[in-house]
């Protein structure tokens, strides 16, 4: 049997294998994704972001329970991919999913991984849509991302997950943070958590003064602003609700976020195959160094030196 077959058949070990080697970059990375791609697209992705200390992980364990329990439609088998800061010494995630969400680990329709970022900027992984693919392969329904938590770089999330949602925290500077329009473009589905503790309702009014501004026509969706307190549960079965009230209202424009998905998915590829190719085959060892250097002792603009580059690259 092949990594891939057992990918396909739903393999724990194999699933975990496969993601190591996207993590890796290993060429048999690529290759296992050419080999399950065809028999992906039908997962649905749900991206939780927010600003550090907001109780992410807490909500999620929470969301699988629910999830599991089957407050939707049926009970879903679930996968996640929790997003943790790069170790500085192994390279790999500070936290890691040996401490995350216990309560699932015998359970055999859940399936939990962490990732480093690795320097990757915005909140997640290089190789979290990869590694998503896996898991949709692998056969689970619901497939929840949630992201390292560094507060307003974190909207790759919207290219990647089919419902964002953000989740933010009272008494932390979060106010601040709603205000910010990256934030506030990129939620279908705002969460208070810790709504036990004072100033949730101003932080949800807050929200709330800056979706007014908004125009949503009667069709478009208002994202609703949920309270939850995730260590005890309060409030998840009515976030689980939000989730698969915006699947169906979305239903007309996921295809569109999918192909969106898969233009920056694509765009991402060539610009890192491009590198790869430039220092590679074009040019002598050093020789990239050498212009990065040149640049930076400003004897030449960045927009000479990348035209030249690209020049010596095509021909």
């Amino acid at each position: 049997m092949t990594l891939a077959d057992g990918v396909l058949a739903g393999d724990p070990r194999a699933m975990a294998r496969a993601i190591s080697l996207i993590e890796d970059e290993d060429p048999a990375g690529a290759e296992l994704v050419r080999a399950i791609f065809g028999q992906t697209g039908r997962a649905y992705l749900v991206g939780v972001t927010g600003p550090p200390g907001a109780g992410k992980s807490t909500l999620v364990d929470r969301l699988i329970t629910e999830i599991r329990n089957g407050t939707g439609p049926v009970p879903y088998s679930v996968g996640v991919i929790a997003v943790d800061p790069t170790s500085p010494f192994s390279g790999g995630a500070v936290l890691g999913d040996r401490l995350r969400m216990q309560a699932h680990a015998s359970d055999e329709g859940v399936f939990i991984r962490s990732m480093a970022t690795r320097g990757h900027l915005g909140g997640l992984a290089r190789a979290t849509g990869d590694a998503a693919l896996v898991l949709d392969a692998a056969g689970k329904d619901i497939i929840i991302i949630e992201t390292v938590g560094v507060g307003q770089d974190e909207i790759d999330i919207i290219r990647t997950a089919d419902v964002s949602i953000v989740t933010l925290v009272p008494g932390t500077g979060d106010d601040v943070q709603a205000l910010k329009a990256g934030i506030m473009e990129i939620a279908d589905i705002f969460i208070v958590n810790k709504a036990d503790r004072e100033g949730a309702d101003r932080l949800a009014s807050t929200i709330e003064s800056n979706l007014s501004l908004q125009a949503y026509g009667e069709a478009d969706w208002r994202p609703p602003i949920l309270k939850t307190v995730a260590t005890s549960g309060q409030g998840v079965p009515e976030v689980v609700e939000a989730i698969w009230r915006f699947r169906e209202h979305a239903t007309r424009t996921q295809a569109a976020r999918r192909r969106t998905r898969s233009e920056y998915r694509l765009r991402e590829l060539v610009s890192t195959r491009f590198m790869d190719h430039l220092e590679r085959e074009v040019l002598g060892e050093g020789e990239l160094a050498s212009v990065v250097d040149r640049v930076a002792a400003r004897e030449l603009d960045p927009y000479t030196a990348a035209n030249d580059l690209l020049k010596r690259a095509l021909h």
